[in-house]
């Protein structure tokens, strides 16, 4: 798991602004770097050279020798590549180029197999890979530059595309800072009050973009100019089938998802909420490995948050080696402060706090730990799925006529529009809030309903494939990536692996029950653990939000107040929002407060 910054270019250009860019990216891989620039034979015009520079941040997983370092370079090939990330099956697909009789330099270097199999097979290969992971890939010979991502976007991969040349990097602070000048967009400034996450391909600053999940972007440097192609080698829609489900089958991929990713020549750690996710990998790696299993939590003082019970019970269990770090003794303003400025951009979800606590405390001893990330998606765990699914629901006009009268100061008026019988408008309220952008007097060019959400004859699906491509692209595997990077450690997720996905995706869901959502895995793990455990209601991963937000509206106010954006569209709106000091409004509050603070670092 490494970072990377870069630039190719027809052109030459200033390299002296890359060092202190490069500052932004260190994180990713504090243990080496490495820096490369000069300029690729022109193989179109050999009179005109082709200008590039580069730098790579290690955080040294799988073969830590110095020979596995980046940017890696083959002679044989004339290519080069960059990746940040984890290829899990790196050993089985070795062993299937050298049968090609291709030759490899180091001794188990992932790196060394993306570099020869896109080499070798062209894009072909990345169908092949399990893992996560964004990659810069250069081809000398065809003058290509290949920019990839992972199939459901868990390692980042940022670019902008200007005046014959092509800037990427794995953090946007990084791209910026290389940047002549940059230009905000007010569009997706609004975009962020709206969803409280920038949509990609968008980032918030103009011409500078996210690739997408499953994508490829090839730019070809012609004689003149770029040639430039994107393909999508990945969508999640084209798995959805009808074929049986065999819970068997289901649990074979879903430990064998659990068993690739122990792949480390460091020790791999464990994050244990105390919910179904992380319990149920934490028994299928005590069940299945010869391990000492070490389990980090985040607990809280405050009964409403706290699951300590639960986590204590499976640590009982499972004898692991365990470490809890408490969020409300815990928990200073400058752990708030920090957990804002580790981003690339504005984010509204509060989670990050415990997420970068909770990762700093694994910091101290490891390097990579796994995480349960993706079981609601997998398995229809969220509240909002299940309601959907099951809810009475009432005539759209009815429940429009309601919504258009409820005051934006008390809600977003989610409890009304999630009633109605459209289903498109029923479920962008979860994500959505118009409510807010009235009150600011914004609207946003973004239809949430038309971008994510699919209505086929599979209302199951439907849903499952709005929560992929919205919230775990969009929101889950971001938090994932940026609080855990800031302190140099690597998650995996199995929930995420893609043949997990597909195989759910394409089978009946017979294993749903609509009285006991992800029903499968509470009877896997229901030989260990009573009903209370199974049957409590499901806990988010939070804080006491409300509490901090209200606690410190003072310096809010100020930050607020003083900013570059929320107080020219209404100055009072902080003033609306604290007459009903609720949870959703403390939410609302924290995420123009991220804001503000992110514009006022820049």
């Amino acid at each position: 798991m490494c970072g990377f910054l870069g630039k190719v270019s027809l052109d030459e250009f200033d390299t002296s602004k890359f060092a202190h860019a490069n500052n932004y990216t260190v994180c990713r891989g504090p243990d080496s770097k490495k820096c490369k620039n000069g300029q690729f034979e022109n193989v179109l015009d050999s009179s005109k050279a082709l200008y590039y520079n580069l730098i790579f941040n290690r955080l040294s997983i799988i073969d830590l020798s110095e020979k596995a370092m980046q940017p890696m370079y083959s002679k044989n090939y004339k290519s080069w590549i960059m990746f940040n990330g984890e290829i899990y099956n790196h050993k089985e697909l070795r062993i299937f180029l050298e049968k090609k009789g291709i030759k490899f330099y180091t001794d188990h270097s992932d790196t060394e197999v993306l570099l020869n199999g896109i080499s070798h097979l062209g894009n072909d290969f990345i169908n092949k890979i399990v893992g996560q992971f964004s990659i810069v890939f250069f081809d000398e010979k065809k003058q290509l530059l290949k920019l990839i991502r992972d199939r459901v976007g868990q390692k980042p991969l940022f670019y902008k595309i200007e005046n014959n040349s092509v800037s990427f990097g794995s953090n946007l602070k990084s791209l910026i800072n290389i940047q002549n000048s940059y230009e905000l967009s007010t569009n997706q400034i609004n975009n962020y009050i709206s969803f409280g996450i920038v949509p990609s391909p968008n980032t918030l600053f103009e011409e500078i973009y996210k690739l997408e999940p499953g994508k490829i972007l090839e730019i070809e440097f012609t004689r003149k100019d770029l040639k430039i192609t994107e393909t999508e080698y990945w969508l999640i829609d084209d798995f959805i089938d009808e074929k049986t489900f065999s819970e068997s089958e289901f649990f074979e991929i879903f430990n064998e998802a659990i068993q690739i990713r122990l792949e480390s020549d460091v020790p791999v750690a464990n994050l244990l909420s105390g919910g179904i996710d992380s319990t149920s990998i934490i028994k299928s790696l005590y069940d299945n490995s010869n391990l000492n299993l070490n389990t980090f939590s985040i607990t809280n003082q405050n009964d409403k948050y706290d699951e300590s019970k639960w986590i204590n019970k499976v640590v009982e269990k499972y004898n692991t080696n365990h470490i809890s770090s408490d969020v409300s003794m815990n928990l200073d303003d400058d752990d708030i402060f920090t957990s804002i400025d580790i981003f690339d951009e504005p984010y509204c979800d509060p989670s990050t706090v415990p997420s970068y606590i909770l990762s700093k405390e694994i910091a101290n001893d490891y390097k990579v730990a796994m995480s349960g990330d993706g079981g609601d998606e997998l398995l229809a765990g969220y509240t909002r799925q299940n309601f959907t699914l099951n809810a009475r629901s009432y005539p759209k006009e009815l429940i429009d006529g309601i919504f258009k009268v409820y005051p934006g100061f008390i809600g977003t008026g989610n409890n009304i529009l999630r009633r109605s019988n459209d289903i498109k408008v029923a479920y962008s309220s979860y994500f959505e809030d118009s409510k807010l952008m009235n009150m600011m007097g914004l609207s946003s060019n973004l239809n949430f309903s038309d971008r994510f959400i699919n209505i086929s004859n599979n209302l199951y699906k439907d849903l499952m494939s709005t929560e992929y491509k919205f919230f775990l692209y969009e929101m889950m595997t971001l938090k994932v990536d940026r609080t855990s990077m800031a302190n140099s450690v690597e998650i995996r997720s199995p929930y995420l692996d893609h043949r997990l996905i597909e195989y759910i995706l394409g089978t009946k869901n017979t294993y749903y029950n609509k009285d006991k959502p992800k029903n499968i895995m509470k009877n896997y793990l229901a030989k260990d653990f009573d009903k209370d455990f199974l049957e409590r209601n499901k806990q988010g991963f939070v804080f006491n939000l409300e509490g901090w937000v209200y606690n410190h509206l003072d310096t809010i106010s100020d930050v607020v107040s003083n900013g570059k954006f929320v107080s020219q569209h209404n100055s009072n709106i902080l003033k609306s929002l604290s007459l009903n000091k609720s949870r959703i409004n403390g939410l609302r509050i924290w995420k123009l407060f991220f804001l503000e603070r992110y514009l006022d670092n820049l």
